[in-house]
């Protein structure tokens, strides 16, 4: 498969006309997505999951949702690699969004079929993860040091269109999904991923699609290897690489996550020993590889300490759509309204704040000689994320006590971690980009996905050991409800990793590592 580079129109001022085609894509594939994500708590725990005994489904159809979102977030690793490789970005988004649409199909066709079902989730797993890393930073290939300036534009706009598409599937879905059934319900996002492949290919001969990096002795890959087999300083890499292994195995065989989570645990545990392996040896590979090589694997090792850190915030998140659509179910409510169409909110914020912090906030902030930089805000982000989750806590005593609450106490929760995902999510993707050597732009955004990866391991972690017979007197002995433990035990993960996060940053020094003009 060949890849051909064409050349756009670039300059300090005008934005790329191949942008549009792109956020146009990514419009119709997030209201794909999250059309179909948003719906699938409430179509398990009132469909599918029939089967099951009616105090056992809430806790299956969350297992299942977050084992999808792994897979959701896992499988950008391959993409990546694929594009960076192999394929180059604009192919691999071609064939990953057309696995993506036969993944649709089969929710569509197989409503009543869990073999089929499953099937479904693992095609749209697979292809949304293969194309999530290559959009992002196809996006960013289209500018170069010449007009970088207007890609933190777009990366909000990025931003921005991902949430339209997520505020109207967010509305809509639970309607169609109680009107007409699953199979309309679900097969409508599959029609707008059909629709997003088609917008894609149409603005084929205006990309700017640069070739997949060739084969390098001295790639990121090559040198982490090195650093891990140097026979220096008594194998210490080597041993370090081989005890992450031990461990990863053990997990496997011994935590009852599941097939996906498991292999997703094991398979970061060894990504992690041999980051740290190679972290602690690189200084012995100066020989075997150039200096600019070296650097190269540094700074990206710094960077995905930046990732590690950010995972407590992706746990809170994307369980907005599981525990609080849950929790939402004993609230009162419209007999109209859904409890998964709360999620509305999450998106109508964020095309809200995303202009006030750009246009009011941030200048404000500046004004009196605070500079909002990424790693500032990030901070700030998952410090919010938190403060969502010891609200929605406190709202879960108040259940637990017998008091009625409305539905709209949740719009606080709400507001608090959308402005945390905004802080976070929309300046991650930016400061993902710029900080990525050319050749691993790719890689480097599927670990950006793998941090939400990790996220949702977190919480299928946590639930498994609060299981336990340990764990249960504790909560037991609180006093609390094992829900409303688990949410201040999620706040308080995230505030530990807000503080470890704002240290790090103020340590951590910004590059920028986009293509010469």
């Amino acid at each position: 498969m060949t890849t051909v580079t064409t050349q756009a129109p670039a300059g300090s001022g005008a934005m790329p006309r191949q942008i549009a085609y792109i956020i146009g894509n990514e419009g119709c594939e997030r209201f794909s997505f999250y059309g179909m994500r948003n719906i699938l708590t409430a179509f398990l725990t009132t469909s599918l999951l029939l089967y099951l005994p009616e105090d056992m489904r809430a806790g299956e159809a969350k297992h299942i949702f977050h084992n999808f979102m792994i897979g959701v977030y896992f499988f950008p690793l391959l993409g990546g690699w694929l594009a960076d490789r192999l394929w180059g970005k604009y192919n691999t988004i071609i064939i990953f969004s057309a696995l993506y649409c036969v993944g649709h199909a089969c929710l569509a066709l197989f409503e009543n079929n869990l073999n089929g079902f499953y099937a479904g989730l693992a095609l749209i797993a697979i292809g949304s993860g293969g194309i999530k890393p290559c959009v992002s930073s196809f996006c960013g290939d289209q500018f170069d040091e010449s007009n970088k300036h207007l890609a933190k534009i777009v990366f909000d706009s990025f931003y921005w269109i991902i949430n339209f598409g997520s505020l109207f599937a967010s509305l809509l879905m639970p309607i169609f999904l109680k009107s007409y059934g699953p199979s309309v319900a679900f097969g409508i996002p599959g029609a707008l991923m059909f629709i997003a492949l088609v917008i894609f290919w149409l603005g084929r001969k205006h990309y700017v699609i640069l070739p997949p990096a060739p084969k390098d002795p001295h790639s990121f890959w090559q040198v982490v290897k090195s650093a891990i087999l140097t026979p220096a300083n008594g194998r210490r890499g080597g041993w370090l690489f081989a005890a992450s292994v031990a461990l990863a195995a053990w997990c496997s065989f011994n935590l009852e996550l599941g097939l996906v989570a498991g292999f997703c645990l094991a398979f970061v545990l060894v990504m992690a020993g041999a980051s740290l392996a190679a972290r602690w040896q690189l200084e012995a590979v100066r020989t075997l590889h150039p200096e600019e090589a070296i650097e190269g694997v540094r700074s990206v090792l710094r960077i995905l300490i930046i990732f590690s850190l950010v995972t407590p915030f992706w746990s809170l998140f994307d369980q907005k759509a599981s525990t609080w659509v849950i929790q939402a179910g004993f609230m009162n409510k419209p007999e109209w309204f859904a409890p998964s169409q709360m999620q509305a909110l999450n998106p109508a914020l964020v095309m809200l704040l995303i202009p006030f912090n750009n246009l009011v906030l941030y200048p404000a902030l500046r004004r009196v000689g605070l500079e909002p930089t990424a790693l500032r805000r990030m901070t700030a982000g998952i410090v919010f994320s938190a403060l969502a989750w010891i609200v929605v806590g406190m709202m879960q005593l108040q259940i637990d006590g017998g008091n009625a609450l409305s539905i709209a106490w949740q719009i606080l929760p709400y507001a608090l971690l959308t402005m945390g995902e905004v802080l976070v999510s929309a300046t991650g993707l930016e400061f993902a980009y710029s900080q990525a050597p050319l050749s691993m732009k790719g890689t480097l955004m599927s670990f950006w996905g793998l941090s939400t990866t990790v996220g949702n391991l977190w919480v299928l972690l946590i639930n498994a050991g609060v299981a336990s017979a340990a764990m249960k007197s504790t909560v037991a002995a609180s006093g609390l409800s094992l829900e409303a433990f688990l949410m201040f035990f999620f706040a308080g993960i995230a505030l530990l990793a807000a503080g470890l996060f704002g240290l790090y940053a103020r340590r951590y020094r910004e590059v920028s590592h986009y293509r010469a003009a």
